[in-house]
């Protein structure tokens, strides 16, 4: 493995970032992954929420290959509110955005008197359960210990622990909806249905609805890929943390032979 970077992104002031080799896409080089952008879009559209908000669901659009090089972000909100509000982040190339993301925030409140069903996800498994992605620079930036299935075994599913290495943002502690959206767009990946080496799955978007941020730096993941018959598919995922139920993950998918 070679060394790790010191975040996916460093901040450049104004607004402006640079990705670092830990967002690189598994099918380009020059590209990133849909995780981090996801993440950082989150991030930012959560703190302008403000206090007493809490970000409950985000859709991100891919509008095409997301270049690694420097980028601003816009953020505006659409929808003011005092309990449920709608805002918007963009990530802009040369004033081109490759990605859009729409995020709802609702305001926090007291415990409810019952909490719905129970989801205790498997045990964390020991070091040496997880799949060699070295060479790949946002596969080594995160650890994965699989619970079911594997990163190259064309099931349609696969359970795996994730805890990402670094921060999202350089000189920032990460959060746990940092830590969450990070992998969230890993889902159909994790799931493939068909070899990726013969196989193309592009998702155009993702949307994460999350009851809760977790507290612990492992996030666990229950992926599986539903494919038709002509040429489409869904990936969804169940996100857990050591004390439960986090929230769900959603993708359409383009399904291609390479």
């Amino acid at each position: 493995m070679s060394e790790p970077a010191e975040a996916f992104y460093l901040p450049l002031g104004d607004d402006r970032y640079e990705p670092t080799r830990a967002t690189e896409s598994p099918w380009d080089p020059g590209a990133q992954h849909g995780g981090p952008p996801t993440a950082l879009l989150g991030h930012l559209l959560d703190e302008a929420a403000g206090p007493g908000m809490r970000l409950a669901r985000i859709s991100a659009d891919f509008l095409g290959a997301i270049p690694r090089r420097p980028f601003r972000v816009e953020v505006a909100q659409l929808r003011p509110g005092r309990r449920i509000a709608l805002s918007e982040a963009r990530m802009v190339f040369d004033d081109r955005p490759a990605v859009v993301a729409r995020a709802w925030a609702i305001a926090t409140g007291p415990t409810p008197p019952s909490t719905g069903e129970r989801i205790q996800p498997p045990a964390l498994p020991g070091t040496g359960q997880g799949p060699d992605l070295t060479g790949w620079g946002y596969g080594e930036a995160i650890e994965w210990r699989f619970t079911r299935g594997g990163h190259d075994t064309a099931s349609g599913a696969a359970d795996v622990w994730t805890r990402v290495r670094i921060p999202l943002i350089a000189g920032e502690k990460p959060t746990g909806l940092d830590r969450t959206l990070v992998v969230a767009d890993s889902a159909n990946g994790l799931s493939a249905a068909l070899p990726m080496t013969e196989w193309l799955f592009i998702p155009p978007s993702i949307t994460v609805t999350l009851g809760r941020f977790p507290e612990a730096e492992w996030v666990h993941l229950a992926c599986r890929s539903h494919l038709s018959t002509d040429g489409l598919g869904v990936s969804h995922a169940t996100l857990s943390d050591p004390d439960g139920h986090l929230g769900e993950v959603s993708q359409p998918l383009l399904v291609r032979e390479r």
